[in-house]
């Protein structure tokens, strides 16, 4: 049984048809926080390198000239705060190439999530879910200095990498609920 000071209702008007509109009534929505910048280096300390002319981001080895310059390599991690209830930290990423802003995103293709980086700008604020948005969780209780990030829109999925030939390609890939997958283990 529920009292008056359980639920906050705070009617406007009584409508047509004797409907009631409420007002200050939060909806779901992401609002951008705060954003840092870092690099994203996997378990075999490889960082995370976007190279949107070949529609690619891999993890490579990098040497520490390269990874001055920073092309494709330095990610924007935008943090968001949320009215709804999650597992995670909501975070988006973006990564400069050149004088060009390139976001990352899942798309489906052939029946499969492939991880896409698009050109634009990460918005400020998101009214629902977004295919842009990842959960930023702790890699293991014992390991709190490494990161997983499950996609938004689909429980269960990791950003990840597979090798592909040479390439340590970046990946959205599915985990069973106590599996621990060190392909998804990212640092920060």
């Amino acid at each position: 049984k529920m009292s008056a000071e359980e639920i906050l209702v705070c009617p406007v008007q009584l409508g047509e048809n004797f409907c009631l509109y409420f007002d200050e009534l939060e909806c779901d929505a992401l609002c951008k926080d705060r954003t840092l910048l870092r690099v994203l280096r996997n378990v075999n300390s490889q960082l995370l390198v976007v190279r949107p002319d070949l529609n690619l981001a891999a993890f490579e080895d990098v040497t520490d000239q390269e990874m001055q310059s920073g092309k494709g390599m330095h990610f924007s991690i935008h943090c968001y705060k949320t009215t709804m209830p999650l597992g995670g930290m909501p975070v988006a990423f973006s990564v400069q190439v050149e004088d060009k802003s390139y976001y990352m995103c899942c798309e489906e293709e052939r029946g499969e999530m492939i991880v896409r980086f698009k050109e634009g700008e990460v918005p400020k604020e998101i009214p629902g879910e977004s295919n842009i948005i990842f959960f930023k969780k702790t890699f293991t209780s014992c390991c709190s200095k490494a990161f997983k990030f499950e996609y938004s829109m689909e429980r269960g999925m990791f950003l990840a990498f597979e090798e592909e030939g040479y390439l340590r390609k970046l990946i959205l890939k599915k985990l069973s609920k106590d599996e621990v997958d060190e392909t998804m283990k990212m640092s920060l």
